[in-house]
């Protein structure tokens, strides 16, 4: 039996098709600086990565801003209240539990001293210092960027 080409393309378009419907959350990382230091929040043990430090943030609700939800998460998370410094950039990152779109955004507290509202513990750390702890892969890149002597 020989497969015409046209049905080659059919199923090229319906695995691109099903690539494309595949879901990728939206989140938002809040690099948080003050005095040259950066705050950074252990995870829940409860979530995936739970033994991994972050910064402050989550998924964004739909037709929320990046803003909006940076500003949100760091309420939620850490009790405080942050204004928006500047985009800082990018990751797409494929993890076992799910693709990610992280939008890493600069800030500043306004107000209120951090928490540990939904996480385990905060923590002010140098530059220097983020050799000492554990992020996810996705961090990697803004870490370097962080800790590189143009910032």
């Amino acid at each position: 039996m020989e497969l015409c080409q046209a049905c080659f393309t059919s199923v090229g378009d319906l695995i691109i098709s099903f690539v494309a419907m595949e879901k990728i959350i939206e989140a938002v990382a809040a690099v948080i600086q003050k005095d040259g230091k950066f705050l950074i929040t252990k995870r829940l043990e409860t979530s995936p990565m739970g033994h991994c430090w972050e910064f402050p943030g989550g998924k964004r609700e739909a037709d929320e801003t990046i803003e909006a939800c940076a500003i949100r998460e760091c309420m939620e998370e850490i009790g405080v209240t942050i204004k928006t410094v500047r985009y800082l950039q990018d990751q797409f990152y494929d993890y076992p539990h799910g693709k990610i779109h992280l939008h890493f955004v600069l800030c500043q507290i306004v107000s209120g001293e951090p928490q540990t509202l939904q996480c385990r513990e905060v923590r002010w750390i140098e530059p220097h210092q983020f050799i000492d702890f554990e992020f996810p892969p996705a961090d990697r890149e803004v870490i370097g960027m962080l800790t590189s002597p143009t910032v």
